[in-house]
């Protein structure tokens, strides 16, 4: 059985503007249920622990999916997510794979977490593999292989666009935008078309651009898992 653990963000104000953010809906709902109907032990951690923020608007009717339906109507589900590990008590050496969703939340905590940083150095490190959907490759942004240089250095990555994030109106909210960091770190970024399914699997890091790239970014982690396993 392959243990999967999903980091979620604990940050819910949207920089300045007044707004809430946190993490997105749809990015949780269609890796969890991808994970858990391939039986996979899944677990979930937070820097804070306890109930991530939901970003209000993943939860609007505009947004709502088969998996986050399929969520709403998931009690045990929703209770797992209202407990979430705190981060800092988390081992990566029980786990096979790291799973970030996106939502803007990450930009600020996760992105500058000691913790998920170690996590994620330890885990690639250890050979298995570390995938994070739309905005959650902000995580990306100070890990470092043991030679030293950015985990996203000569790798072919992608995330969240800075068109898709003029289009939703935050490129002069965010702290950085998750296109131009990982192209700096090095990172051979690439993109599809704003909003459609586009995933990249490069040795251990999976990344996916967007909401539409969660579930097809989970299938892929369970693909390498089982090439892992051979």
């Amino acid at each position: 059985m392959n243990k999967i653990l999903m980091v979620l963000t604990s940050h819910d104000q949207l920089g300045n503007s007044g707004a809430k953010t946190g993490f997105w809906l749809e990015e949780f709902a269609a890796p969890y249920y991808a994970f858990k109907d391939a039986g996979a032990a899944i677990t979930l951690a937070s820097p804070l622990g306890g109930q991530p923020p939901l970003d209000p608007k993943s939860d609007d009717a505009a947004s709502q999916t088969e998996s986050t339906e399929r969520f709403k109507a998931d009690p045990a589900a929703q209770a797992l997510l209202a407990s979430t590990h705190k981060l800092s008590a988390v081992n990566a050496d029980e786990f096979d794979a790291v799973f970030y969703p996106g939502g803007h939340g990450p930009l600020w905590d996760l992105a500058e977490d000691a913790t998920s940083i170690a996590l994620i150095e330890a885990m690639l490190a250890a050979g298995k593999p570390v995938v994070a959907v739309c905005h959650a490759p902000a995580v990306l942004r100070h890990p470092k292989t043991v030679d030293g240089k950015s985990v996203v250095h000569g790798k072919s990555v992608t995330g969240f666009t800075n068109t898709e994030e003029a289009a939703v109106g935050l490129t002069s909210v965010v702290p950085f935008l998750v296109e131009d960091m990982l192209k700096a770190n090095g990172g051979h970024y690439s993109k599809g078309a704003d909003w459609q399914p586009y995933v990249l699997t490069d040795g251990l890091l999976i990344t996916g651009q967007n909401p539409a790239s969660s579930e097809p970014a989970a299938k892929a982690l369970l693909d390498k898992l089982g090439a892992l396993s051979r």
